[in-house]
């Protein structure tokens, strides 16, 4: 992944509040010089934040 990023923001989350999966994968892909960012309360909160998702 590092090498085939090309700059790209990598966003993490897990499925639930219990759950530190995304702390772990952020913190693997960090350590590999890829862009990454955990999203703090998945994807229900990037929704209760107002923001869009568009499913690919």
């Amino acid at each position: 992944m590092a090498e085939g990023s090309d700059g790209t923001l990598f966003v993490v989350d897990c499925a639930g509040p219990h759950c530190n999966c995304a702390d772990k994968a952020t913190l693997h892909l960090a350590e590999l010089g890829v862009p990454v960012k955990v999203m703090i309360g998945g994807v229900t909160g990037w929704v209760d934040e107002g923001v869009s998702v568009v499913r690919a």
